[in-house]
C-alpha cells in the first residue's frame, strides 16, 4: 500500500477555515484549532439572533399597537381578541404601521370592530397654562 500525504488537502482545509475568521481578533484568525470553535460559535449566535431579531421587531409592533389602542380607550389584548372575532385578518406587522403612520385609519379599523370592545372613556388631557409675568400681573389686578 502507497503512503498518502495529505499535505495540499490539509493546507486547503486549513486555508478555508482561516479565510473564514478573517477578521476575529488574536489567536481566533490564525490558529486553526481556536479559528474552528470560533467559526462553529459565531455560526451557531448568527443562528440564534436571526430568531431573536424576529421576537423584537414583533415586541415592537406589539408595543405600537398597544400605544394607539390605550390612546383609543381599549388594551392590546381586547383589540386583537375583537379583530379575530370578527374575521380580521391584519398582521401585527402591518397593524403597528398603520398605529405609528396613520392613526385616523386605526381609528377606523377600531371603529369596524367596536362592538366586541367595551371602550373606556378617553381621559382629556389637562394642560396647565404657565403664568407669565404679564399674566401675573394681570390676574392682580
Amino acid at each position: 500500500m502507497a503512503r498518502v500525504k495529505r499535505g495540499a488537502v490539509r493546507t486547503k482545509k486549513r486555508k478555508a477555515i482561516l479565510k473564514k475568521a478573517k477578521g476575529f481578533s488574536q489567536g481566533r484568525k490564525n490558529l486553526t484549532r481556536e479559528a474552528k470553535t470560533a467559526i462553529k460559535k459565531a455560526g451557531q449566535r448568527a443562528f440564534d439572533h436571526r430568531k431573536q431579531k424576529k421576537r423584537t421587531r414583533r415586541a415592537g409592533w406589539q408595543i405600537k399597537i398597544s400605544a394607539a389602542a390605550k390612546l383609543n380607550g381599549t388594551s392590546y389584548s381586547k383589540f386583537i381578541g375583537a379583530l379575530k372575532k370578527n374575521d380580521i385578518e391584519v398582521d401585527r406587522k402591518i397593524l403597528g404601521l398603520i398605529a405609528e403612520d396613520y392613526p385616523e385609519l386605526f381609528v377606523k379599523i377600531l371603529d369596524s370592530v367596536k362592538k366586541d370592545l367595551e371602550l373606556k372613556p378617553v381621559a382629556e388631557k389637562v394642560v396647565k397654562e404657565k403664568k407669565t409675568p404679564a399674566k401675573k400681573a394681570a390676574a392682580k389686578e
